[in-house]
């Protein structure tokens, strides 16, 4: 845990992509700027929870900015060696950042939800599908979140908004 900087996990992140980079747009679409969304669509959903579960929602993909992010079928063919790496580097991000190494599963879901959200929007907005393609790939979301507007933005510009919403959460822990 004291060899994470936020810096690095912003940098990294920021030049990661989602989608395995083949989304549409001038810039990539990167892994940092899903966490924001992530984070601002969990806050949105559920407003009354303790800013520590919003840096659990910002932070929930950290570990790709060490290891990547693979695409869920790959993750899958690979077993459990994948996975056991990826959770151990969230212990210790968690850990790192003032967070109870395992956050609770109920947060733990809420994230989760609010991610599978994000992806369908995602597929259509950036990701090249429509919304009946998509929709034979991924649920359909059933929450009461605002469509949300991704344009993917440099990985500079990224990086910096990933820590100004660092700092704005943690400047308030609870």
């Amino acid at each position: 845990p004291l060899d994470i900087e936020i810096e690095d996990i912003a940098l990294g992140l920021s030049r990661v992509t989602r989608w395995n980079g083949q989304t549409t747009g001038v810039h990539a679409y990167s892994v940092a700027q899903h966490s924001i969304l992530v984070e601002e669509l969990f806050t949105f959903e559920y407003p009354n929870l303790k800013n520590k579960w919003r840096l659990a929602a910002l932070l929930h993909d950290s570990p790709e900015y060490v290891i990547g992010d693979l695409i869920t079928p790959f993750k899958y063919a690979l077993n459990n060696s994948y996975r056991e790496v990826e959770e151990n580097l969230m212990k210790a991000i968690y850990i790192r950042f003032g967070l109870p190494a395992k956050v609770p599963k109920s947060i733990e879901l809420k994230i989760k939800r609010i991610d599978k959200a994000l992806a369908w929007y995602e597929a259509i907005a950036v990701g090249g599908y429509t919304p009946v393609e998509a929709m034979q790939i991924l649920k359909k979301p059933d929450l009461r979140l605002p469509t949300p507007t991704i344009n993917p933005l440099s990985s500079n510009a990224v990086a910096k908004k990933f820590l100004t919403k660092f700092n704005e959460i943690t400047l308030n822990i609870n």
